[in-house]
Formats: C-alpha cells, structure tokens, sequence
C-alpha cells in the first residue's frame, strides 16, 4: 500500500498512520508500517486517534510541512468518519491510501485491500462446513489471495497528482 501511495505521490518524504490505539491489531500494523516506509525511503509518523478532532489534528499537522501523506489501515472506527476523513485530507491537501474502497466512495484517494465478495465467499465455504460437522479448529486458516485497487482520478487532480499509467491499468476500478 506504501508504494502504491508513493507511486501516486512520488514526492512524499513522511507518512502518517491514523489508528484507533484501542485496537489490539495496532502493534502488527505499527511494525510493519515502520519497516516498509524505511525500506521506500520515507519517515515513519505514527498518530493514535480516538476522534475526529485527533484525525484533523493529525492532517494538519503533515499539511504544515510540504511532501506528507496518510496511510489509513482497516478499522471501523476510521470507515464511520470517511467523509469527514476524505474531506479533510483533500482540504489539507494530503494524499493517503486506504484499506477500504469505501473511503473512495467518499472522495479518497486510494484504496488496495482484499477483495470482500471473494473473502464472504471464502466464508461461507467455511460455514457450510461447520455446518456439516467439521470443527472450527481443524479448518485451515486462510489469508485473502485477490486485492482490488481503486483509485479516484478526480480526488488526484484535486491533489494535483498525475495518476501513473501503470497504476491506472492494474487499477480494478477508477471513478472519474
């Protein structure tokens, strides 16, 4: 997701990452955050967020400073406030790339995240199997295998960034 956003924004130099603090997953998506932007040569910023003044605060802060973007990982928190969260990071004027193509429903940026239909489907494979008998503990644990790309080209344009070629024909959906 970091390369994607920083082939949208090759300029970015510092990303942020909003997460809910609360969430038990924070201390995976922290680590793996801090190592990937090492390794595209960007600064890691870390914002812990309970609300929507914590977000604006966040985004303002990257905006005071040229060449920062935002990383938004998966939590339901941050998917109730995607319009607000999307309407502050075009008003700021900072890119940011989500886990959920809802945000770009909502005038995000992008979106790179495990493709839902395919995951419920993936789901009820399982179901049906508890159903017929099968414990839960002896069923293999599965990992998303097909991620969708969404960009929003005119969320881009507003940023003022030229969306790649190469981003826009491995894009499953671009909204215009």
């Amino acid at each position: 997701m970091l390369k994607i956003l920083k082939r949208l924004a090759p300029d970015i130099s510092r990303v942020g990452m909003i997460y809910n603090p609360d969430l038990p997953t924070k201390g995976d998506y922290i680590r793996w955050f801090e190592i990937y932007a090492g390794q595209l040569g960007v600064q890691p910023i870390n914002f812990p967020i309970h609300d929507i003044a914590d977000v604006e605060r966040s985004i303002a802060s990257l905006a005071d400073q040229s060449n920062g973007g935002i990383f938004v990982p998966p939590d339901l928190t941050f998917i109730s406030l995607r319009t607000q969260v999307s309407a502050l990071l075009i008003h700021h004027r900072v890119p940011a790339i989500f886990t959920s193509p809802a945000f770009i429903a909502a005038g995000g940026l992008a979106s790179y995240a495990p493709d839902p239909l395919v995951m419920y489907r993936q789901s009820a494979s399982y179901v049906d199997r508890i159903l017929r008998g099968v414990k839960p503990g002896d069923l293999p644990f599965q990992q998303p295998t097909i991620s969708r790309l969404v960009i929003n080209l005119k969320t881009a344009k507003s940023l003022g960034l030229t969306v790649p070629d190469t981003l826009l024909v491995a894009a499953d959906e671009v909204i215009e």
